[in-house]
């Protein structure tokens, strides 16, 4: 774990991903979880689809008094994620546009833009 500290420390988008998110998910209080948050952060600002997904969800939620309920930076994050083909982020972008949610207006033609991506997704992917 020392490794991958260091490593995140030092801007390793993939140390950043991993460490990040065993801090936040499995982390053994609030500071480490917020902590693993911080790092997710970085990771998806650096590009790493699976991190953005799981800003998303963070900003979507909330978490203690760190991560506010962001709707905007929610729908970013999982654009973004989706751009990169992150399944979970496709589904979750189609449902934005098919129920309206996180501020978003129901846009039938923006929900139908994300089922062609997924269309394009491996099978295996989809089903996640």
């Amino acid at each position: 774990m020392r490794l991958y500290r260091w490593a995140a420390e030092h801007g390793s988008r993939a140390a950043l991903a991993t460490y990040g998110h065993l801090l936040h998910f499995r982390g053994e209080d609030i500071a480490s979880r917020i902590q693993g948050g911080i790092y997710l952060e970085r990771a998806a600002d650096l590009g790493d689809a699976k991190a953005q997904y799981q800003m998303g969800r963070i900003y979507e939620q909330g978490f203690e008094h760190y991560f506010r309920p962001d709707p905007v930076k929610a729908l970013a994050y999982y654009r973004l994620a989706g751009e990169q083909k992150h399944p979970l982020a496709v589904k979750r972008m189609i449902a934005v546009y098919d129920e309206g949610a996180l501020g978003a207006v129901i846009d039938p033609a923006r929900a139908e833009c994300w089922r062609k991506r997924q269309a394009s997704l491996p099978e295996e992917a989809v089903r996640t």
